[in-house]
């Protein structure tokens, strides 16, 4: 049972290895959304995600003999890291089975404490399956990433300082990958205040609670497809699902469009780095029907590569038409390349790639086509900047950006 007793005492173990994650109050996101948004920082934790005390309260619970035996676990990224530092703090072996597509500095981070590595599968599941079997054949003591009730009491401790900050929160914006932070979140908050809606957010590629609880009963969907990657999860926990069946308002599935623009969202206006699965929460505060509400979203990592990074920077900047890419036919002769150039530098355009295509026509002398990208302060500009070249006798049309 998730006991208001077992949630104090976990949120006094969890103070040994957690940083303090005080609520950010966004005046942006409030402005935006009309309510009053607070965000819980999560991404701030030393491991980067909140995963670390769901990991370390896990394993403050085992027997010696359980810990000397070894720890393994199956994660994408963010539990791995949470168990393998909690497993140093303890002195214990940590094997760690991890997806192949698991981001490069999740790896690294997870080597980093100590811990052995296995690649195995392309998403969580099957990298489940596999610790599961290497737990049985090496005898090791298996520490669920979420369908734990003591694991998810020690993610809950969140909603314990959520309320010592913000007694009278009303909304709390929850991840849901396999449903561990979402199980223990909800079941405390609706401890200290039954009139509180807790709602949890997943990925529209990767909605296995949403499905289950339409279903009555936990389900696996065929296969998931988001850039979440620490959501991507085909089946939600049995032993936690009747928590979440019990205390959980409502699910919000966001589009991965959602993420990429919350992400710009983060880093323009709060200076914050946070991963695609933290972003859920970020997204979904614009499908909240209500007004004036005080609502804290749940920021639940911050390990993101580089490399996915720049891809979710450039994708946003292309969303919001920061940049974008027009298609326009010029006569082949000198000078036509300049005349476009002084039309988009008199609207403050900027242009950074151009590419000059001879054979869009058999007559070059009639037509040559000229794609140029280029930057813009957003939607008014681009449509300024095409405005102008219309303006000049040109047929300008927006065609899809590739940088």
């Amino acid at each position: 049972m998730l006991t208001l007793d077992k949630f104090e005492e976990a949120s006094v173990k969890v103070r040994e290895v957690t940083q303090e994650t005080k609520l950010v109050y966004s005046d942006y996101l409030s402005r935006q959304t009309g309510n009053k948004v607070y965000l819980k920082p999560e991404n701030m934790q030393f491991t980067g995600a909140y995963k670390v005390r769901g990991a370390y309260y896990k394993i403050s619970t085992l027997s010696p003999e359980e810990r000397e035996r070894g720890l393994i676990t199956a994660s994408a990224g963010n539990h791995a890291q949470g168990v393998a530092y909690a497993a140093k703090c303890f002195g214990a072996k940590a094997v760690i089975v991890m997806p192949t597509t698991t981001p490069l500095i999740k790896v690294n981070r997870t080597k980093s404490y100590g811990a052995e590595v296995v690649l195995f599968g392309d998403v969580y599941d099957e990298a489940c399956q596999k610790a599961f079997e290497l737990a049985d054949e090496k005898g090791y003591t298996f520490i669920h990433p979420f369908d734990d009730p003591v694991v998810a009491t020690g993610q809950g401790t969140i909603a314990m300082e959520i309320f010592k900050e913000l007694p009278l929160v009303e909304y709390i914006l929850v991840p849901i990958g396999g449903g561990g932070l979402a199980t223990g979140v909800s079941t405390l908050a609706k401890l200290l205040n039954p009139r509180i809606r807790v709602i949890g957010v997943e990925p529209a590629g990767a909605s296995c609670m949403q499905a289950s609880l339409a279903a009555g009963k936990v389900v696996t969907l065929p296969g998931v497809n988001t850039i979440a990657d620490g959501t991507a999860v085909k089946t939600p926990g049995t032993k936690i699902f009747p928590y979440i069946q019990k205390n959980l308002d409502d699910i919000v599935t966001v589009a991965d469009d959602e993420l990429v623009v919350a992400f710009l969202d983060m880093v323009e206006n709060h200076k914050m780095v946070v991963e695609n699965s933290g972003l859920l929460t970020v997204a979904a505060l614009r499908h909240l029907d209500v007004s004036d509400k005080r609502v804290v979203a749940i920021l639940s990592g911050g390990n993101m590569d580089v490399i996915t990074m720049s891809s979710v920077v450039q994708q946003g900047l292309i969303f919001r038409d920061r940049i974008f890419t027009v298609s326009v036919l010029l006569p082949d002769k000198p000078g036509e390349l300049s005349k476009v150039s002084t039309t988009i530098a008199r609207e403050q355009g900027n242009v950074i790639k151009l590419e000059h295509n001879q054979f869009v026509s058999t007559n070059r002398n009639v037509a040559v086509e000229l794609r140029i990208t280029m930057e813009s302060f957003g939607t008014e500009h681009k449509k300024q900047i095409i405005k102008a070249l219309e303006a000049d006798g040109y047929q300008p049309k927006v065609v899809r950006t590739s940088l």
